[in-house]
């Protein structure tokens, strides 16, 4: 029977992530935030009311069997004077099959099954949930998008009210071995699912291995200046009694034309792996060469962090460099 991964997040992050677990013999759930407001995701929540669906449209094309067939199709957006303007085809699709079957998880099972999915796709809660930000200044901020594009540093974020989780997804979290918390936008795609004192609660009964994959990058606002123990850190405060156990981090040197561009352009620069306080907090960092360069973007090397994902499955890990914490009580 394969080993069951649970991974939280949302956005490009999470769907490189899944890209590369697809191809091993693993039984795949994937948790996505739903507090996306801004776009054609913004629109299609305030007109039907209903959870946000951008990100689950990037999670169902990247664990589907046809995703090339698909993929163009699901996120052509249009581009046009009427009321189509900013939608894309996925999200649209989305909206149909929630429509039609009351809710969002249902339309999904629906896509689930034209798209050949490798898994399972779920929402973090079917409630249309706003997401707050409380910036360093103490400016309180509405909306994720609003959020996202504030300069300033965040201090937390939450939500307006206790979103309602499912039993489905509760029993997901008590099944499953391994729980992986994404690569992604660190508050504003992977807390948003942890928001929850019924998952928290959740995670602290479950028996399974719990995973960070962490960030090639900061992100302006987000996560300025952050090393690798910073973005331990701050999972450790929203997660409940158990924290984060093993991590995933890049050890390669990221730099050139295109890392100066990303600097200079966008202030994002390359996550500082800081080993030693890494140990202080992990029981193991697994790191390797994670980086390639996608159509003028850096990227996750998605085939080799499934790998890595796939080989914590068994006692030991492959074709890495796995350094022992000071947390592993094995040690």
């Amino acid at each position: 029977m394969n080993k069951k991964v649970l991974v939280f997040g949302g956005g490009t992050g999470m769907s490189y992530l899944l890209r590369g677990l697809k191809n091993y013999p693993l039984d795949i759930t994937a948790v996505v935030s739903v507090c996306d407001d801004g776009g054609s995701t913004g629109i299609l929540r305030d007109e039907f009311n209903m959870t946000a669906v951008g990100d689950i449209r990037k999670v169902l094309i990247s664990l589907s069997k046809t995703e090339g067939d698909f993929e163009n199709l699901l996120n052509y957006r249009f581009t046009s004077e009427g009321s189509l303007n900013k939608h894309t085809v996925g999200n649209i699709l989305l909206a149909a099959a929630t429509n039609i079957n009351g809710s969002v998880s249902s339309g999904i099972k629906i896509l689930s099954k034209v798209l050949n999915l490798n898994g399972k796709v779920m929402p973090f809660t079917e409630d249309v949930v706003t997401l707050i930000g409380e910036m360093e200044d103490g400016e309180v901020i509405r909306g994720e998008h609003y959020i996202t594009e504030c300069p300033k540093k965040i201090k937390k974020v939450y939500y307006d009210a206790e979103p309602e989780i499912s039993d489905e997804l509760l029993n997901e979290i008590a099944t499953s071995d391994i729980i992986v918390l994404s690569m992604g936008s660190l508050f504003t795609s992977v807390i948003p699912t942890l928001l929850s004192s019924k998952v928290r609660d959740a995670i602290d009964k479950s028996h399974a291995k719990i995973v960070y994959s962490c960030n090639l990058f900061t992100q302006p606002g987000e996560t300025d200046n952050y090393k690798v123990s910073d973005h331990i850190n701050t999972l450790n405060e929203y997660l409940g009694k158990r924290k984060v156990e093993y991590v995933i981090a890049n050890s390669s040197k990221i730099s050139g034309k295109l890392a100066n561009r990303y600097a200079t352009e966008e202030q994002k620069d390359p996550v500082i792996l800081d080993l030693e306080v890494v140990r202080e907090l992990c029981k193991e960092a697994i790191i390797d060469d994670l980086v390639i360069i996608e159509k003028g973007v850096f990227r996750h090397d998605y085939f080799k962090l499934g790998y890595l994902i796939f080989s914590l499955t068994f006692e030991y890990n492959y074709q890495s460099d796995v350094v022992r914490g000071k947390n592993d009580e094995n040690c």
